[in-house]
């Protein structure tokens, strides 16, 4: 990992002065996957429903409540009945809910083999799964090297501050950055 990690810093550094003064005060983070799309999308789901500046470990707690480590389709209906009722979820949610467990008990999508198009169909295919959640599966769950998600809320915010990118075209701007990156634009995001 160390290798990777100095060819990423390295690369980063050497294609963006902004993020290389970044680097140079952030320590390298230390994201553990679940590698589980099953748990991390409801998980995606769940938290959405909440306001970014609640706690937002929601989902945690309520995997803690009901003595659950992770999400599964098989323990889904114990989670929903030992802690999910402690969330009110809009019906647009739970329909969304609904839909991604009927995905797990028909399909076993073998995720690592899958290029990064062929999760987004996948996923895209499932009613309430968007371009935003689909980001944050390829680049947290599944860990893919070159993922930029511009339509996260908070790296626009941050994006917006540290290149001084016009509100008015904050989407291509910061697409333009990003494509520096290549081809490790998520750890640039990270």
């Amino acid at each position: 990992m160390t290798s990777l990690r100095n060819s990423v810093v390295h690369h980063l550094a050497s294609k963006d002065d902004t993020l290389k003064q970044v680097i140079a005060e952030v320590d390298w983070p230390e994201i553990i996957s679940t590698q589980n799309v099953f748990h991390d999308l409801m998980s995606c789901v769940i938290e959405q429903q909440i306001h970014y500046r609640s706690t937002k470990k929601t989902v945690a707690k309520l995997l803690a409540k009901a003595s659950i480590e992770e999400l599964t389709v098989d323990n889904f209906e114990e989670f929903e009945e030992q802690a999910l009722g402690d969330v009110k979820l809009s019906m647009r949610k739970y329909e969304t809910v609904v839909e991604v467990i009927e995905f797990f008990q028909v399909h076993s999508p073998n995720w690592s083999g899958m290029s990064n198009v062929e999760v987004k169909e996948t996923l895209g295919s499932i009613k309430g799964i968007g371009p935003w959640t689909i980001d944050m599966i390829l680049l947290y769950t599944l860990e893919r090297p070159d993922i930029f998600p511009a339509q996260d809320y908070h790296l626009r915010q941050v994006m917006e501050q540290l290149y001084s990118i016009d509100p008015k075209r904050i989407t291509s701007e910061m697409k333009k950055v990003a494509k520096n990156w290549a081809p490790y634009q998520s750890f640039g995001v990270k």
